[in-house]
């Protein structure tokens, strides 16, 4: 079959070429002590959908930077004295928490649904910005040129964990069975959010974004999602003579650095046929986490729907 990338005995073994920086564990360790610092000022707004047996609310809390984030929150309505599972949801690049009716399969099983708004994309949640340059495209590299404190990313990063820790808290919630799930930049932020918050039970990312910038970049593939890096070089860097540099700051929001402190049990999907996440930069993610895994190929397909997939994901994330 043609290949976009190497081959898959090569990238079974592919460890990833972006940096990751020397003080990478003490940044995150400093942003979750950022983060459990905030008083989140948890507000549950009913929302106006609701079901017979799905109680629907918004769900607000403060971020780092002050931000207030919105999730949709679902519950089942009649509790049964008993706690139950939940699963963390987390959208793609650009676009929000989606509707109500396609998380009510878990509700009907007896799980609450927490779906996160990422940061100035789609949904409710509020951008504080505070950045210069561009702002367009620019969700990787906003914040780039102010520090590795100063990334938009390690902002939504932290809103995963302090998301997982108000449904962790919630009374309603077993605490030792909630899991994640996501496509692409969700599947990104399931990593990250299981990566943050250890207790998280098992995680199913597909096709991961926010991999080993820099193959992405050697692959000529900074376009489509990744256009942030292109835009970047193109206006603020134009003869590279900060490459190492930017990618070094990429380092601390590359999601293969993060992965080793995962707990949970992993199913990854991934697509080998993929132009927009490369499959070596999942790869590169995948083959650095330590907890139990398993992943699924599906080497016709590329950055699209997967028949099966989300029946695949539904099983194992409610597999007794």
């Amino acid at each position: 079959m043609p290949l976009l990338d190497l081959p898959l005995e090569q990238l079974k073994t592919y460890q990833g070429i972006s940096p990751r920086p020397l003080d990478h564990d003490d940044y995150w360790d400093r942003g979750l002590a950022l983060m459990r610092g905030v008083d989140p000022r948890i507000e549950l707004v009913p929302a106006d959908f609701q079901t017979p047996f799905a109680q629907c609310f918004s769900l607000f809390f403060t971020g780092v930077g002050g931000a207030r984030v919105h999730a949709k929150y679902l519950r089942p309505r009649v509790p049964d004295g008993k706690r139950h599972p939940a699963v963390l949801q987390f959208h793609g690049y650009t676009g929000n928490s989606g509707d109500w009716t396609n998380k009510l399969a878990y509700v009907a099983l007896g799980y609450s649904v927490f779906s996160l708004d990422c940061r100035g994309q789609g949904g409710w949640s509020e951008d504080r910005g505070g950045t210069k340059g561009n702002t367009v495209h620019g969700h990787i590299i906003r914040g780039l040129d102010e520090g590795p404190e100063a990334l938009l990313f390690r902002q939504v990063f932290l809103d995963t964990a302090q998301l997982a820790a108000i449904a962790l808290q919630m009374p309603e919630v077993d605490p030792e069975r909630v899991s994640a799930t996501g496509y692409s930049q969700g599947g990104a932020l399931s990593l990250v959010c299981a990566s943050l918050e250890p207790r998280i039970f098992r995680v199913a990312p597909v096709y991961p974004f926010l991999c080993d910038f820099r193959r992405v970049w050697e692959m000529d593939l900074a376009k489509d999602a990744y256009q942030d890096l292109r835009d970047y070089f193109r206006l603020f860097d134009p003869t590279h003579q900060r490459e190492d540099e930017v990618f070094g700051t990429l380092g601390y929001i590359d999601v293969q650095h993060l992965v080793g402190r995962i707990r949970g049990e992993v199913l990854l999907t991934t697509c080998l046929m993929d132009p927009i996440c490369p499959p070596s930069t999942q790869f590169a993610a995948y083959n650095k986490i330590r907890s139990p895994k398993k992943m699924v190929v599906y080497p016709d397909y590329g950055h699209e729907f997967l028949p099966g997939c989300d029946d695949a994901i539904f099983a194992f994330l409610t597999r007794p």
